[in-house]
């Protein structure tokens, strides 16, 4: 059985070591995994109940329906100013509507990534992992990867073997929990 496996990157930048991760990530993926990268988080129009309607944006639908197709999502997500990025914030709230029954609901969800200083975004992570825990994933808090971005050295992640095989494990621990014991493990 493939499972398909939802990418959200909560940073905006070209050049992010975030999108560096997300690269490795889609690189790198078990062969029974589908990765599927949705990469307009910059397009959403901000969360208002008031639009949420049956014409919301189309890159609303989009999201939705990605999420809805996945088995599972990994969320790869710097920090800013020791919280989620914004961008990511607004998903997670058109991702969580309608309220009780979003399209994540139930769904195993991992949140990884890299930021400056020591401690590599781990506020973010957990304020992360918090949000889509009230919005109905099933978070899974054992399958952390917090990277501090000057353990790097100004590298690309891919060069970093480590990091690599971190990565590959989470996502190959999330299409267990997602598809239960019919994909073995690494």
């Amino acid at each position: 059985m493939r499972v398909t496996i939802l990418v959200l990157l909560g940073s905006l930048r070209k050049a992010s070591i975030n999108r560096q991760l997300v690269e490795v990530a889609l690189e790198s993926a078990p062969e029974a995994v589908n990765l599927k990268f949705f990469d307009r988080l910059g397009e959403l129009p901000f969360y208002n109940e008031d639009i949420d309607t049956k014409a919301v944006a189309e890159s609303v639908t989009a999201l939705r329906e990605a999420a809805s197709e996945a088995d599972a999502a990994i969320v790869v997500t710097p920090e800013h100013n020791g919280s989620i990025p914004a961008v990511l914030k607004n998903a997670i709230d058109w991702l969580s509507r309608p309220w009780g029954s979003g399209a994540l609901k139930g769904k195993p969800l991992a949140v990884v990534g890299a930021a400056r200083g020591r401690y590599g975004g781990v506020w973010a992570h957990e304020e992360t992992r918090k949000s889509f825990g009230i919005a109905g994933a099933r978070v899974l808090d054992d399958l952390k990867l917090s990277t501090p971005t000057e353990t790097l050295g100004g590298r690309h992640p891919r060069h970093s073997l480590e990091i690599a095989m971190r990565l590959r494990s989470v996502i190959q621990e999330l299409a267990v929990e997602a598809a239960g014991p019919s994909v073995p493990h690494p």
